[in-house]
């Protein structure tokens, strides 16, 4: 897929659909420069070949009461694949790791947890995730504030590396 060539329309419509999600086909197809019709078929092909892998609304989770994001650093006992499976299973159950990232490094893993409060992550640190087979250490790292939170890829500096190309 990541050889897969995409045209200037498929990657316009990208552009767009990562900026506005909630968007209708004719908006989209006015914005990027074609007719609805085509615009849908294109739409539905990026979807099926995996380039768009869902639509969501992004939600505030401070005004939901989530008022405490944390990061945290794990290392691994053992970083046989089995276990490292078995480590991303368990991330994707635990319902307040809400993103989950193998690195290379010191660091097995860095996990993104979104929380209500301070001692429901705690009681999550010291019941689940310092408890959970296999891990050898955790450390976390509290959010202060977020400067930048975008989603997706930047779109301009893939114009620039496909122009560059041509």
């Amino acid at each position: 897929m990541p050889h897969t060539k995409l045209d200037p329309i498929d990657r316009m419509i990208l552009a767009e659909l990562q900026a506005d999600g909630r968007m209708t086909n004719v908006e989209l197809a006015k914005r990027v420069g074609i007719s609805a019709p085509p615009c849908l078929r294109r739409v539905r092909t990026l979807e099926e070949l995996g380039f768009i892998r869902g639509y969501h609304a992004t939600v505030d989770a401070r005004k939901l009461g989530f008022e405490v994001q944390v990061f945290a650093m794990v290392g691994l006992v053992s970083q046989a694949e089995a276990d490292l499976s078995a480590f991303e299973e368990r991330c994707r159950n635990w319902p307040m790791v809400r993103e989950c990232h193998m690195l290379n490094g010191e660091v097995d893993f860095i996990l993104k947890c979104t929380s209500p409060d301070l001692s429901t992550f705690q009681t999550f640190l010291t019941e689940e995730l310092t408890a959970a087979e296999n891990v050898a250490s955790v450390k976390t790292s509290l959010v202060i504030r977020d400067a930048k939170d975008e989603p997706g890829v930047p779109f301009d500096v893939l114009e620039a590396r496909v122009n560059a190309e041509t």
